[in-house]
């Protein structure tokens, strides 16, 4: 639909500093400046959204559902604005985008709300015009109460994958601290076997024995929707990587 446009999901941990947040701008912009066009959707820094969390209940011990996500997406605003600040800031037309702003329409439950479909109309005329779109993760809006909603665990994840299929792309490519996918955390454990490629099945399979890599929700709508993932390291542009894809099993 958009001409080399590439959906990219950066994760907290690789936004955990304003050092990072640079960085990864200034790779953006390197390639943007070949020609390619990118939307991107981003996680809240580090344990921001933890942090929020404990805060509010800290004050109550049972937070009204509709503050908490009011609160909780707020996170995820942050990243967004500081990511276009870094763009702009080297010379790239960026602008970025709430969830609400960029049509994630999700059902009312709070929380956990599931994205019913995108209505990415700013979305697309801001990537018409030359412009990076910076999307906040892990939020949408009820487009009947007009509440402002959060996606549980997963939630930028799903964000990505859904703007990834609206916009017909090849790949969603996910951005972590990881070099793709691995049999265990290879911060711990240095004999960890790397997976070149996998398939849906099999990272659902693995998401639900608690493999931290990706959440269970957004490998299944990856499968549903037939959507490739490139798992890489967000700072290591040259290094190993994870294709998934395709409906083998283990």
């Amino acid at each position: 639909m958009v001409k080399n446009l590439r959906v990219q999901k950066y994760g907290g941990s690789s936004l955990d500093s304003i050092a990072k947040i640079k960085a990864i701008a200034q790779n953006i912009s390197e390639s943007y400046q070949k020609g390619d066009r990118f939307l991107l959707v981003v996680s809240a820094m580090g344990h921001t959204t933890d942090q929020l969390f404990d805060m509010a209940h800290d004050i109550s011990e049972s937070p009204n559902q509709r503050e908490l996500d009011m609160l909780l997406s707020a996170g995820e605003r942050i990243s967004m604005a500081l990511m276009s600040l870094a763009l702009n800031s080297l010379g790239v037309p960026s602008i970025s985008f709430t969830g609400s702003q960029a049509g994630i329409m999700t059902c009312g439950t709070h929380g956990d709300a599931s994205i019913l479909e995108v209505k990415p109309v700013r979305v697309t005329e801001e990537i018409l015009k030359g412009k990076v779109v910076i999307i906040a993760g892990f939020q949408g809006v009820d487009p009947l109460t007009k509440e402002i909603t959060t996606l549980g665990r997963g939630g930028s994840d799903t964000t990505a994958i859904a703007m990834a299929s609206h916009f017909q792309c090849t790949v969603c490519e996910f951005k972590k601290d990881t070099e793709g996918i691995y049999s265990d955390d290879p911060h711990t454990n240095p004999d960890a076997e790397h997976f070149p490629t996998l398939s849906w099945d099999q990272v659902i399979k693995m998401a639900k024995q608690g493999s931290p890599f990706l959440h269970i929700k957004a490998a299944t709508m990856a499968k549903e929707k037939s959507m490739p993932l490139e798992i890489a390291h967000a700072h290591k542009p040259t290094g190993l990587k994870t294709r998934i894809q395709g409906h083998q099993k283990f």
